[in-house]
């Protein structure tokens, strides 16, 4: 089978031939149909991600496709049944094997591609609006790296549970997009006083912040008393000190989110979570938007996308 493997932190990945791999006691043998592409699928080729396997491994942490195989003493889902995985690595090839336990059964209307741009971007602004930072209706949320692939899905959500959006974005490309999702105000990222332009609007009573840096300091001066950060993601490169003092002084709240860690020590956090959001996609309140989807041979392109911030939404591999 053909699989975009990792093997070495300083040379690029490369599209390689492999054997088709078995499920063992517990795991499903997946027919990979689509792969969405992360960030952190970057942070994991330099070997910088909290969770990057041990050389060589193949990337993509995000599948949809058919259950062709069950492991020894594996009672499903049934081989033939259409499925997203979460598993962490794997999902850039034609094949892989996933924990069962893992697989969630997709609704027949939603195509593989959807499917494989659904679990961590949904599922993280989710878990942090709803679950971490308990955002409320007519509360403000302001969004920043607004039209990327969590940043977008927290505008959508957050407009889903009544929040006053705020979408902050890099041009009018992008912040068309963010319109497009639910925002109510939106902000060009390359102002010159991101501060003064939040404050403008009232400030934000959540802020959610997949880029880090220059933005994030902006939006935690502009955040109101009480209010609540998320720290998803450094996209710009750069992890910023959070100074105590301030957050003393406004009751300020920071809450770390990391989706795939619930998996470990609360998953029933993630099912109840993805429940609700694939009854919202049934419904049609939910539409991922994938700006990109290419063939396995185009991976590279695809996380080179990512790393130039050149799309919006997700970027997929079909598989």
């Amino acid at each position: 089978m053909r699989a975009y493997q990792i093997s070495s932190f300083d040379t690029p990945a490369q599209v390689v031939d492999l054997p088709v791999p078995s499920p063992k006691r517990g795991e499903i043998q997946l027919k990979i149909r689509a792969c969405g592409l992360n960030f952190a699928d970057l942070l994991m080729q330099k070997g910088t991600y909290q969770d990057t396997p041990d050389l060589p491994f193949v990337g993509g942490m995000e599948v949809a496709g058919v259950v062709s195989a069950l492991g020894p003493e594996t009672d499903g889902p049934e081989i033939g049944s259409r499925v997203a995985v979460f598993g962490g690595q794997g999902g850039l090839a034609d094949y892989g094997c996933f924990p069962a336990e893992r697989a969630i059964s997709l609704p027949e209307s939603m195509p593989f591609e959807d499917a494989a741009a659904f679990l961590i971007a949904y599922g993280t602004s989710h878990v942090a609006l709803d679950y971490r930072a308990r955002l409320q209706p007519g509360e403000t949320l302001l969004v920043l790296g607004a039209a990327g692939g969590v940043g977008l899905t927290a505008v959508e959500i957050g407009k889903l549970m009544g929040a006053r959006v705020i979408a902050c974005a890099r041009g009018q490309d992008k912040l068309d997009v963010a319109a497009r999702a639910g925002a109510d105000h939106l902000i060009d990222a390359q102002t010159d006083d991101l501060r003064g332009a939040i404050k403008a609007l009232g400030g934000a009573d959540v802020v959610y912040d997949p880029v880090g840096g220059e933005q994030w300091k902006a939006a935690f001066r502009a955040a109101n008393p009480d209010a609540r950060l998320l720290p998803i993601g450094f996209a710009s490169g750069e992890v910023p000190k959070i100074p105590a003092n301030h957050m003393l002084v406004k009751n300020l709240s920071v809450l770390g989110v990391y989706w795939g860690g619930y998996l470990q020590f609360k998953p029933r956090i993630i099912t109840d979570s993805l429940t609700q959001l694939f009854s919202w996609y049934s419904e049609g309140r939910l539409k991922p938007h994938v700006s990109h989807v290419l063939p396995l041979e185009e991976a590279a392109k695809g996380l080179d996308l990512l790393r130039r911030r050149a799309s919006t939404g997700k970027v997929v591999i079909k598989i």
